[in-house]
């Protein structure tokens, strides 16, 4: 009744179009806030559509088709789109469907009905950080390596990591495919090995890149003489693996979902050049 009433009131004696959905209605039913508080955003100027600031509290947007964020944050309209992150084990390849028969992602996708699919690739001895959803455009932007999303990984590598090598790993080093810097380096411990042969001990560092050349990771290592033992992917882009057993998979809360539009929206906003490599790790 009163969404009724308003609705009647918008049109008013200036004929203003009643198309669409009202700005704060839709940011309420999209969980933003309560109808009065985000009424409030909105009149403080912390709501834009399609990148303009928006203050009028008459305004209507079309949820399936403007985009809308707060202070900076996307907001998602759309309650048909899935957003999930996935721990996934070693041994697993990323597809849903193996034609040699291998492990895959099926068996992690069964508690949602939607098609899933996964966002870039991690190589099947790499554990970690993998995004599954049926937002294909978000999935383009996000895998595709020349939006340069920033990826953490931890990797366990034989032998003592050094000072030089650590510098070396962000200094820039030459492979078969060019030259590669990590974004940051750093070693998170050190510890003698029993095992006999070699320079002995193992060493845990923690690489920050944004490149998604192949197996890029684990080529930067074995160059600076250090193979990597075990690797895991810790964090991609806004999202952080946190507590989430090996083996599990779980929905992105609200702010995790808005952390990520935001990336992939201001990613696609800027159109990358042509590039031929592939987001596997």
């Amino acid at each position: 009744m009163n969404d009724d009433l308003e609705s009647a009131s918008e049109q008013g004696a200036e004929g203003r179009s009643t198309d669409g959905v009202r700005l704060q209605k839709a940011l309420a039913n999209a969980g933003v806030a309560s109808r009065r508080v985000a009424e409030n955003l909105i009149v403080e100027g912390r709501v834009r559509v399609n990148g303009v600031v928006v203050t009028e509290l008459g305004s209507r947007i079309d949820p399936e088709v403007d985009l809308v964020d707060v202070d900076g944050t996307a907001i998602q309209f759309d309650e048909t789109k899935r957003y999930v992150v996935l721990n996934k084990p070693r041994g697993v390849v990323s597809s849903m469907r193996d034609e040699r028969g291998r492990p895959d992602l099926r068996e992690f996708v069964q508690d949602w009905p939607e098609r899933l699919y996964n966002v870039g690739r991690l190589d099947a001895d790499t554990s970690g950080l993998l995004v599954l959803t049926n937002d294909g455009e978000l999935a383009h932007v996000l895998a595709h390596p020349s939006f340069g999303v920033t990826k953490v990984y931890v990797a366990k590598v034989e032998g003592k990591v050094s000072a030089q090598t650590i510098a070396t790993l962000t200094r820039g080093l030459e492979l078969e495919d060019g030259t590669i810097a990590a974004d940051r380096a750093r070693l998170l411990s050190a510890s003698p090995s029993s095992s006999s042969g070699g320079r002995g001990g193992e060493s845990l560092i923690e690489l920050t890149l944004h490149s998604g050349r192949n197996r890029i990771v684990r080529r930067m290592m074995a160059a600076v003489g250090h193979p990597v033992i075990e690797l895991v992917r810790r964090q991609f882009g806004p999202l952080h693996l946190g507590t989430l057993p090996v083996g599990r998979a779980r929905e992105l809360t609200k702010v995790e979902r808005g952390a990520l539009l935001t990336l992939a929206r201001g990613a696609a906003e800027e159109p990358p050049p042509a590039s031929s490599e592939s987001d596997s790790d």
